[in-house]
């Protein structure tokens, strides 16, 4: 039967994160792989009203098909908190996907051809290099420093490679690095694709969860020749079960998202969309991230107090200012891969660095999430992989 699949799915390789996260799920094993919110944080008393709420004033409309651009009133709110980061933007030009892994997916099948170039950072979100890679095209990588994807050598590929389709980033806390792009570099980095005639998609999930530093404007808010496209979620912020994210885009990319999206799934839930905007309505969702922020600040101190403590002097690893994860780089010696099978069996899991390297790399890499973890369990975990580590050197 496998001659009746498509060339694609033929020889499309899956990445091994979804046996990872099964295996780090087990109850004895500390788990830093997912990105996963704290459950703990989610609202559900508040939401317990919210559902009533909605279902007592819209209940027909709220299970009922709905427009595939989205609620409008939840487009609406969305725009109000684009406003406040520096994005000017009408609700015409907003979008609700079914989080921001549809959106991924959506610009991939607007976009890609066989074939072509797109440029990332080196390392850079794994589950959008799985849904890019499905379209078969070249992954261009760009050096990245502490401060973001390095301009001087963006510029270099943008010149090398003149048909690129788009420059995908993640300038806020970036996953899996946890860097955030200076100012200078997000202005530069506008100025090189409106030279070189490129499309950025700037996605920016972990934006709001910034524990540490001043805010800095996204990129979008540089953008005067509408070739930014803006994908953020309501996922770290509220719930990710609800699957709620949304695309910020010209008018002339929003008309063929939408025919995109109604080809795909005709619309995003109709009864979360509402739940999200009637909480937005109710409650205040700005006081419910600051509590997130203020904890996830706890356990990313917790985490990095014990990686200085436990682990050798010869593993670095990353300082974020918000987001989930912190990015480590072993000795060159050290396969992360390998070390993973070691730690599963001394039940504590990550995610070994080569998945966020499209063309090959990073061997020596992993990355730790700490917003799902108690502090005790941080530290425990963290010891158990010093453990291992140690019998490798």
């Amino acid at each position: 039967m496998n001659n009746k699949f498509s060339k694609r799915i033929r020889e499309f390789k899956p990445s091994g994160t979804h046996q990872l996260l099964q295996m780090s799920e087990r109850p004895e094993v500390i788990s830093f792989a997912g990105g996963f919110p704290a459950p703990e944080l989610f609202p559900v008393e508040e939401l317990k009203a919210v559902c009533e709420a909605v279902l007592n004033e819209q209940g027909p409309a709220s299970l009922q098909y709905s427009t595939t651009e989205g609620y409008i009133p939840l487009r609406q709110a969305i725009c109000g908190r684009m406003k406040d980061i520096g994005i000017e933007s009408n609700y015409e030009n907003v979008m609700i996907t079914s989080g921001s892994q549809q959106a991924i997916d959506l610009t991939g099948k607007l976009f890609i051809d066989e074939g072509d170039v797109i440029i990332c950072e080196s390392p850079t979100y794994l589950a959008a290099i799985n849904a890019f890679k499905v379209y078969n095209p070249r992954f261009v990588e760009v050096d990245m420093d502490e401060d973001g994807m390095i301009m001087e050598e963006l510029e270099k590929k943008l010149q090398a490679h003149p048909d690129v389709k788009f420059i995908y980033t993640i300038p806020d806390f970036q996953n899996p690095t946890g860097r955030t792009m200076k100012l200078e570099r997000r202005q530069r980095m506008v100025q090189l694709a409106n030279q070189y005639d490129v499309v950025i998609l700037e996605d920016n999930p972990y934006g709001a969860i910034r524990f540490a530093g001043e805010p800095l404007p996204p990129l979008k808010h540089f953008d005067t020749e509408g070739r930014v496209i803006y994908l953020s979620t309501f996922s770290k912020i509220f719930s990710p079960g609800l699957r709620l994210g949304w695309i910020c885009a010209d008018e002339a990319f929003m008309a063929r998202y939408v025919s995109l999206k109604e080809s795909a799934d005709l619309h995003t839930d109709s009864f979360a969309q509402r739940v999200a905007a009637k909480y937005i309505e109710m409650y205040d969702l700005e006081s419910h991230i600051e509590k997130i922020r203020a904890i996830y600040k706890e356990r990313y101190s917790a985490m990095a107090s014990c990686i200085k403590e436990y682990l050798p002097p010869s593993v670095s690893y990353s300082t974020p200012q918000g987001g989930l994860f912190i990015w480590l780089e072993l000795p060159e010696s050290i396969d992360s891969a390998e070390l993973l099978q070691d730690c599963l069996r001394n039940h504590v899991a990550f995610v070994s660095g080569a998945s966020f390297f499209p063309n090959g790399g990073g061997h020596n890499t992993l990355r730790l999430n700490f917003s799902n973890m108690s502090n005790e369990n941080i530290a425990e975990g963290i010891r158990r992989l010093a453990d291992v580590l140690r019998s490798k050197l």
